[in-house]
């Protein structure tokens, strides 16, 4: 399967760097600046550091957005204007909420099947990824799908060693919200409290 990654930070470099100890993948990956695609080249994990989001995803099976929230928004509407090279490509994503990412696809008539893998690490960044990051981790799977493969997705799931896990979009976000997002606001919250005190 050719699994092209826009976006290679934690968790595209955790994704590259599962698969590489799969066999029958092949990888893609572009970043704006090329960084992290060009060191994932040289070690070995990615197949392809591409020079254009077009020229990662041409005759991939599956599309992943591991870019921020907003960017990944922004590279499903220009997916969608540009209209995506092969048949049957399935497109998903790694952002916490589902809602308007499945809506956004849903708009610019992208075959979309939301993900979300429950894992992360207080640093970011290619050089932070792991090949283990996702072991025995739920990833997400959102409904409802938009015309994407929800199969492709649990087989990139399983192959990354997570657990697939089907959920209602709007379920999941607000979930998240209550485990992940409100316990982060409350954090910085706090820091702010405390350093604006002294």
């Amino acid at each position: 399967m050719h699994v092209a990654l826009l976006g290679l930070g934690l968790i595209g470099g955790s994704i590259a760097r599962a698969l590489r100890t799969q066999s029958g993948w092949r990888v893609t990956a572009w970043t704006p600046t090329g960084r992290g695609p060009a060191e994932a080249r040289r070690a070995g994990l990615i197949d392809v550091a591409a020079g254009s989001p077009e020229e990662a995803t041409a005759g991939a099976d599956l599309v992943v957005l591991a870019a921020p929230p907003l960017e990944s928004l922004e590279l499903l509407r220009g997916l969608g204007a540009a209209g995506l090279d092969g048949h049957g490509v399935t497109v998903t994503d790694v952002v916490s909420t589902k809602r308007t990412i499945t809506e956004v696809a849903a708009a610019a008539g992208v075959p979309f099947v939301g993900g979300h893998p429950m894992a992360g690490r207080e640093t970011t960044g290619f050089g932070s990824s792991a090949a283990e990051l996702f072991a025995d981790r739920p990833w997400a799977i959102s409904e409802p799908v938009c015309g994407g493969d929800p199969a492709a997705v649990e087989q990139l799931a399983r192959a990354c060693g997570a657990k697939p896990v089907r959920v209602d979009s709007a379920e999941h976000d607000r979930a998240v919200a209550a485990i992940s997002h409100l316990p982060l606001v409350a954090s910085v919250a706090l820091v702010e409290a405390v350093l604006g005190s002294a």
